[in-house]
């Protein structure tokens, strides 16, 4: 029952107080990463592997060790504190709604900027439609990767399993690139993100089919579409959410000044302000849902101990 409550007050905090605006634990976590890698770095996959390993488990197994010695109201003070600096849910609305305000304002240009603080992709020639499937995509994908698999694994884990999951995941957004520098030693950070977003994703998947109202449809998309998708996890995500929201996304796009292409996702009308708007309003659902579940799970546990 206590983790299901951790869950609910880590949640009630993100949604009260956001990402923290000074001093992020995960900004130092980046410059750390990037020192290991000036001293770790080789174009080898055992150099990855060991780069990995020095970055996470060091601050993996101190997080273990310190809630161990703690009292249990202050490792499970610990445990909220942790998972709600895990979480980007209301980081995920504070940088979607911009781009969706600017749309319906038909202002392109600062629907253009909004939406490049969301992704990577070239934003300055993108369209309307092209700027609301971004953002779209965006939200489907970061449901997953900012709330429900850290969700996931503070619910398998605790602290403990939020903190392997959050690290992992930014190492792979550092260095699971498949380019000259990072297709080796990027390896293990991208396989490694892999293997923890394996269950999260497809419960994610599945949390949109429910949430969003066209479980049939976003089935569908999910079995047919998530395959052709180059990432094994963000593929069911958005075909599922896609699907879900009745919307097509994926498409070409372009990424350093080539369009590169990509398979279509989804089905049903062209994206526009109100799928981003529906993509967040999702991902609430889908909260509430994992909530509700944890804590009937929480409060059937807790009753048969008692039994």
């Amino acid at each position: 029952m206590s983790t299901a409550l951790a869950m609910l007050a880590a949640v009630l905090l993100d949604a009260w107080l956001g990402e923290p605006r000074r001093a992020h634990p995960l900004i130092g976590f980046g410059h750390l990463a990037k020192w290991i890698e000036q001293r770790a770095y080789a174009d080898s996959r055992v150099a990855g592997v060991l780069a990995w390993s020095l970055a996470v488990l060091p601050l993996v197994m101190v997080l273990c060790s310190v809630q161990r010695l703690m009292p249990s109201w202050a490792s499970w003070s610990i445990a909220v504190a942790m998972l709600y600096l895990a979480l980007g849910w209301r980081s995920l609305g504070e940088h979607a709604r911009p781009v969706a305000t600017a749309l319906e304002d038909d202002d392109l240009d600062a629907a253009r900027r909004a939406v490049g603080r969301m992704v990577s992709r070239d934003t300055a020639v993108l369209n309307h439609r092209q700027v609301a499937a971004a953002a779209t995509e965006s939200v489907l994908e970061n449901g997953n990767d900012a709330v429900f698999g850290a969700l996931f694994w503070f619910a398998v884990l605790g602290a403990p399993g939020a903190l392997l999951y959050r690290l992992s995941n930014t190492l792979d957004a550092m260095w699971g690139y498949r380019t000259p520098r990072y297709e080796n030693f990027g390896w293990a950070a991208a396989r490694i993100d892999d293997v923890l977003n394996f269950l999260p994703a497809r419960l994610a998947a599945l949390t949109y089919a429910i949430c969003g109202g066209r479980f049939s449809a976003a089935w569908r998309c999910w079995r047919t579409q998530a395959p052709q998708w180059d990432s094994p996890n963000a593929g069911p995500v958005m075909a599922a959410g896609a699907g879900a929201l009745g919307v097509r996304l994926g498409g070409p796009a372009p990424y350093h000044g080539v369009w590169e292409p990509r398979p279509e996702l989804g089905e049903g009308d062209p994206p526009s302000a109100a799928s981003i708007v529906c993509a967040l309003r999702m991902v609430l659902d889908g909260v509430l849902i994992w909530l509700m579940v944890a804590l009937l799970l929480g409060l059937v546990f807790h009753g048969g101990a008692h039994a």
